[in-house]
């Protein structure tokens, strides 16, 4: 730890205010925000031909923020045993829960009954496997389902918006237990899923699409976050093998493959 992270610290603690977070959202849902979405392309090197509009067309910042990609730029894998990345980002976790525990996600390990609130659904994760998920404000911001299942639960957590990129998961503590989260329980072929949506710095929202159902198709969409933050994607113990080529800071892409559901005893999932 160098001697400015201590200062760089409480001025994140003191920043990680609610309506600090709602001023930044209404501003960039504003109209006068849409002129700085050309610059805002340009400085995170976001290719405007992936979006679904010409970036004139988008109203204001957030519009183009949580836009659209044009259809076909992200196919989703067909195979019916494949779990496939429910977003565009980096991989900042990944591995089996250990006794009810996250380990080394940058540095700091997290506890999954406090990230998932204390639901009694957590024994279910215990020894699971997770990924962290980072998106930076390059990315794609729509969240889409990694499996095809049923939704038989959604929680809202309310919390603090401390930004989860290096500085904050790495020096600020616990992040991804203490920040607002929006929590979705997919029951699948071969056993149950966890989607935490945690929300960040200058977040004014987390969303569910406005078509979601009780029942979700792989790759179908499930919200979006208006502005960049995390996903941690947990499987239920003993159903998940994951690709053995993805590690920290590997990069994935919505619909691509994370790896193969499996059942109780590792068989992939029947047809």
């Amino acid at each position: 730890m160098d001697m400015w992270t201590p200062f760089f610290r409480l001025m994140t603690e003191l920043s990680a205010r609610k309506w600090l977070s709602r001023a930044a959202g209404r501003l960039a849902g504003s109209s006068m925000s849409r002129r700085f979405i050309p610059r805002f392309a340009r400085i995170y090197g976001i290719d405007p031909s992936e979006a679904e509009l010409p970036l004139e067309q988008y109203p204001s910042l957030n519009a183009f923020f949580t836009r659209r990609l044009k259809p076909g730029l992200r196919p989703v894998d067909p195979d019916p045993d494949a779990a496939t990345s429910p977003v565009d980002a980096r991989i900042t976790g990944i591995g089996f829960a250990q006794d009810g525990v996250l380990l080394n996600v940058k540095g700091q390990n997290y506890d999954v009954e406090s990230l998932l609130n204390g639901s009694p659904r957590s024994v279910n994760y215990r020894n699971g496997f997770f990924f962290v998920l980072y998106l930076s404000p390059s990315d794609y911001h729509r969240i889409h389902s990694p499996v095809s299942g049923a939704i038989v639960e959604k929680e809202h957590v309310p919390g603090k918006v401390y930004p989860v990129n290096e500085f904050g998961l790495r020096h600020m503590k616990k992040t991804l237990s203490r920040n607002e989260r929006v929590i979705t329980y997919i029951r699948h072929d071969r056993g149950e899923a966890a989607l935490v949506k945690v929300g960040a710095m200058n977040v004014s929202s987390i969303r569910y699409a406005d078509t979601l159902g009780d029942r979700v198709e792989k790759g179908e969409e499930l919200a979006m976050f208006e502005f960049g933050s995390t996903v941690v994607l947990l499987f239920e113990q003993g159903t998940f093998r994951a690709r053995p080529d993805l590690m920290v800071n590997s990069r994935v892409r919505m619909g691509e493959r994370l790896g193969i559901l499996v059942d109780k005893h590792g068989a992939k999932q029947g047809r």
